[in-house]
């Protein structure tokens, strides 16, 4: 067995070395400075080259193959896995999915180093400047983050772009909430949003975007306007969540880089499933992809006392919905979005004409009309009635069958301290 090229040229550069330390012409420890060595293994290289001369400073253990070396037929096997099924695969995803999918036990590091020499996968630059890590809320449910992302996601259906709402809480990375829908609106967001306020409460605050969704923003990439409440912001405030607003990508860079991620894992775990379907994207996701997920980047809080607070005798379904002021016209009828909703006619009133009511759209497609704690009318998506017209005072006489039929208990919602904007 021959010794490489390399292995040559380096006994000349440590050779040139030794001479010239050996003349006097450098310092010994500068000769360690110039090999990379310490003072003690250039001893040994002295004492080598003084016995064995030239051939003394190739490196005799080329010739002895290490023990944990890795089988070709298994490197073989790795390249062909990644070529053949997990092409586009960062090299950490494709590490945790061979181990275990496919029984791998070699290193991360080995596996990159084999990729990279294969070419398979490119050697990434240096990232830029320095940036300072802001620290993470210490207790789960203090901040919630929330980002839309619009992607090809399905890699069989480059045409379709679909996009992903996802909520992660800040204090331990999990996702609590993510789902594709077709756009990112108020209504795939409120949907969100009470999914996880049902299933763990009210956190103390969100931070968000600017989207339209979001906050109004007068003029372009200004401050936002805090009086001019969105429907998202006006059901936050009811509920006691503050909003906090990013004005920058680096300041909601935890939702970018969870969206980084999702973009670089899912759509290549979707393509390998043959997945091209929205509603086979989202059993997908809930199934299988979160639970992997939170497994691998999640991480306990600081502070293991969770901050959600119970949402108790608070009816979601009168808050996160699409709100409007109207005022009752002649004919008792109020619109809304060009619905026509006609009221009945009310016991112990001539008419309803001239009064201020408020119209709901709720999630789930029905519209009602209150006046106070009075529910005037319940309607479909369309307009027609569902109920008989009777008026609801209250919670007196209406059957505790839906959680449309309960009047709005508080204006306000739970009340708790505010949380401090986050340091950007």
């Amino acid at each position: 067995m021959s010794y490489p090229q390399a292995a040559w040229e380096r006994a000349m550069t440590v050779q040139e070395v030794l001479l010239k330390a050996l003349s006097g012409e450098i310092h010994w420890f500068r000769a360690a400075d110039i090999l990379g060595i310490s003072a003690r293994a250039l001893r040994r290289w002295r004492e080598r080259y003084e016995t064995h001369g030239y051939v003394g400073l190739v490196d005799k253990r080329r010739h002895s193959p290490s023990v944990r070396r890795v089988a070709a037929p298994e490197v073989e096997r790795l390249l062909r896995l990644y070529r053949e099924r997990y092409g586009g695969f960062n090299v950490r995803h494709f590490h945790e999915i061979a181990r275990r999918e496919h029984g791998v036990t070699v290193s991360y590091s080995f596996l990159k180093d084999a990729l990279q020499a294969a070419g398979l996968v490119k050697k990434h630059r240096p990232r830029g400047r320095h940036r300072r890590r802001r620290e993470p809320r210490a207790c789960v449910g203090e901040l919630l983050h929330i980002d839309g992302s619009t992607h090809a996601w399905f890699a069989l259906a480059p045409e379709a772009r679909a996009t992903l709402i996802a909520l992660p809480d800040d204090a331990t990375s999990e996702v609590l909430y993510a789902q594709f829908w077709e756009a990112e609106s108020t209504r795939a967001v409120m949907t969100a949003l009470g999914e996880v306020f049902t299933t763990y409460g009210l956190p103390m605050a969100l931070y968000s975007d600017r989207a339209h969704w979001a906050f109004h923003t007068p003029t372009a990439k200004g401050p936002v306007d805090k009086t001019h409440l969105t429907q998202v912001g006006r059901a936050l405030a009811q509920l006691g969540v503050e909003h906090i607003p990013a004005y920058s990508p680096q300041a909601r860079g935890r939702s970018e880089r969870l969206n980084r991620t999702f973009q670089d894992r899912l759509v290549n775990e979707l393509r390998v499933a043959g997945i091209t379907t929205i509603p086979a994207a989202n059993a997908y996701l809930r199934d299988v992809f979160l639970p992997h997920h939170n497994a691998t980047f999640s991480r306990p809080p600081r502070d293991p006392e969770p901050a959600w607070v119970a949402l108790g005798e608070v009816d979601l379904d009168q808050m996160l919905c699409h709100q409007e002021t109207r005022t009752v016209g002649q004919d008792n009828t109020v619109t809304l979005d060009r619905v026509v909703l006609q009221i009945a006619k009310q016991p112990g009133r001539r008419t309803c004409a001239g009064l201020e009511v408020l119209v709901r759209r709720h999630l789930s497609g029905p519209h009602s009309i209150w006046r106070g704690p009075q529910r005037l009318g319940l309607f479909d998506a369309a307009g027609q009635p569902m109920d008989a017209g009777a008026p609801v005072h209250g919670r007196q006489t209406r059957p505790r069958t839906s959680r449309l039929d309960r009047p709005q208990r508080t204006a306000a919602g739970p009340q708790r301290p505010q949380a401090s904007s986050p340091s950007l």
